[in-house]
């Protein structure tokens, strides 16, 4: 209770903190609205006195849920006008782009990108700074200042794509949306805005998926696009995680760990690698096994200057989310049976020089954090070992030797295939018996539907007749209905059984 009436009070303690805590904000409104409703409840009913409705009216600010609807009402209105600012804005360049001459054009785009970014920052500031009578101004000017600032991102790109039109500057799609995605991404470290910094991510992407088709095509030149499609895991990892930690965001976290995962297999192609008989089994181990050695031996404490634990439940989250993943495709007996054929020229493309440098490098890291966390585990001396990162151990293990197994003997395919629908099966457990043991429904739910998803595929897969497929879905219907009702009873009581009475 002392924590919630420390930070209830307005949201000023979480909104000074942590400058994108809109979210936390919003669900102690959510929470004071409630609190407010019960407590007139309580009032009218008799069972609290008008004096202790008037104290806690006081304490948790019931007078500022009318202004809290009024900036979201705002926010919305906000967002449409600068969605219509932007359409007429284009829309009158496209009409007189032909007329004016090129001097023009260059004035105009350059002043329309300066004037915005100008004019949403001066918003911004003055929507974050404090006044003299120590208030805060109205979050409107606020909201306003980021949405000019995200237009003017947008303008940015326009600005690059239409200069190189006009003074005839060749550059490839992939090297115009990585300069706009870091042009982008430039802004939110300076700003701290976690919209900017999504919205470079994704630029950034797309940015990398465009180089991957065109490399192929283009010169040996090394230029710095190519550098960074062809380091793109090593540079997610490196660039986009401090910014997670600079700008305090769970989404440009995640979106770094998606962009690391994804970049990382499409480098190396790791799963066409299994069905190419004279490929280096190492290549598919080290792209399978690094995303979860990285994300569940993660630990904020590694950095000197971080002394809370920020990311790293998200970072074990996105473990399990990868393994799930990964064990589910690979669970499908089509990987293993040579179904994909790869040229001699795209194989050696994959053992280029410089994916091999991610690679030792990423691995290198992982081996520091693992080390990490076996030596700084909690309540070693309450107990050996974690068995959940055995088990997690035990995983990445076997997921790494596989592969070499596999090309070892051309019918490991079977035990292969078996021994993924196996792991497949264990997280799925795992996962159940952690959503039971805790009482938290996400993990219940996520191993029961990542079982359910299992037994369809491999019925879908199987030769079986129509009967015997029908049957399954009934019964994997009737299964997920009776397990949600049991666990939701399971908690009810549970709930009961630790309320005080």
């Amino acid at each position: 209770m002392a924590a919630i009436e420390m930070t209830i009070p307005g949201g000023d303690l979480a909104t000074s903190h942590y400058p994108n805590a809109s979210g936390i904000v919003m669900m102690l409104d959510n929470f004071r609205a409630k609190l407010r409703k019960e407590a007139q409840l309580w009032r009218d009913e008799g069972l609290i006195n008008p004096a202790l409705y008037t104290q806690l009216a006081e304490r948790y600010q019931f007078n500022k849920l009318e202004a809290a609807a009024r900036d979201r009402f705002v926010f919305l209105l906000i967002g449409i006008g600068c969605i219509l600012l932007a359409s007429g804005a284009i829309t009158f360049i496209a009409a007189n782009w032909d007329v004016w001459s090129r001097e023009a054009k260059v004035v105009l785009l350059i002043s329309l990108f300066i004037g915005t970014s100008i004019t949403g920052f001066s918003f911004w500031r003055e929507g974050t700074s404090i006044n003299s009578e120590g208030k805060k101004p109205p979050l409107g000017k606020k909201l306003l200042g980021e949405g000019l600032l995200f237009i003017a991102a947008l303008i940015l790109g326009a600005n690059l794509a239409l200069m190189g039109q006009l003074f005839q500057i060749n550059r490839s799609t992939y090297e115009l949306f990585l300069a706009w995605g870091l042009s982008v991404l430039a802004m939110s470290w300076g700003l701290r805005l976690t919209s900017l910094g999504i919205l470079g991510i994704v630029l950034t992407q797309i940015g990398y998926w465009f180089g991957l088709g065109e490399l192929p095509n283009s010169g040996t030149d090394l230029t710095w696009a190519r550098l960074i499609v062809q380091h793109m895991p090593l540079f997610s990892w490196l660039t986009f995680v401090p910014l997670a930690y600079w700008v305090r965001s769970r989404w440009i976290f995640a979106s770094s760990a998606f962009a690391f995962a994804s970049s990382l297999q499409l480098n190396v192609n790791s799963l066409q690698l299994l069905s190419y008989s004279q490929a280096a089994p190492w290549l598919a181990s080290f792209a399978f096994v690094l995303p979860p050695a990285l994300f569940w031996s993660y630990d904020d404490l590694l950095f000197p200057e971080i002394n809370y634990r920020l990311f790293q439940p998200l970072a074990r989250s996105l473990a399990l989310l990868f393994f799930g993943f990964l064990f589910y495709i690979l669970s499908f007996s089509w990987w293993w049976q040579n179904a994909l054929y790869i040229s001699r020229t795209n194989y050696n493309s994959v053992l280029r020089f410089f994916p091999l440098i991610d690679l030792g490098i990423l691995s290198g890291l992982a081996v520091l954090q693992w080390l990490y966390l076996l030596r700084h585990r909690p309540n070693r001396q309450h107990q050996g070992i974690d068995i959940t990162s055995v088990f997690i151990g035990s995983f990445i293990l076997i997921t790494a030797l596989v592969p070499f197994l596999h090309q070892a003997s051309s019918r490991f395919g079977v035990f292969a295939v078996f021994t993924f629908n196996v792991l497949l099966a264990l997280l799925a457990g795992g996962l159940i018996r952690e959503g039971l043991q805790l009482g938290k429904r996400r993990p219940f739910w996520s191993g029961l539907m990542l079982l359910t998803l299992q037994i369809i595929s491999r019925m879908l897969e199987s030769d079986s007749g129509l009967l015997f497929k029908s049957l399954v879905f009934i019964l994997c219907g009737w299964g997920v209905i009776s397990a949600g009702l049991w666990f939701e009873a399971r908690l009810n009581n549970l709930s009961k059984a630790n309320s005080p009475k």
